[in-house]
């Protein structure tokens, strides 16, 4: 009927039986997702900091790399509204040059 508990099983039930291969796959494909989940995790908060004008460093250490160039190349994508917020910092900063004239 089942294995035994020295059987050298890799993936066994909780008596020591060896599993179906569709369950393995199943149990498989739901570990994935769940990292592919936590990845995008991470992705969201990666992006989101740096959108918000956190400092690239502090980035780099809160996800663990090392170095900050590889943060940037990652994450590093600017969004349309970043486009639009640099343009209009940059129109502002002008600006004043020209009032202090």
């Amino acid at each position: 009927m089942g294995e035994s508990l020295n059987s050298n099983l890799v993936f066994t039930d909780e008596i020591g039986c060896h599993l179906v291969h569709v369950t393995v796959y199943k149990q498989y494909k739901k570990i994935v997702e769940s990292i592919a989940r936590f990845h995008d995790l991470r992705h969201s908060y990666a992006v989101a900091s740096l959108q918000n004008s956190d400092d690239v460093k502090t980035v780099q250490k809160n996800l663990g790399h090392h170095t900050a160039a590889f943060t940037l190349d990652v994450y590093g994508h600017v969004s349309e509204r970043m486009k639009k917020e640099s343009a209009a910092r940059m129109d502002a900063y002008i600006k004043n040059l020209e009032g202090s004239k």
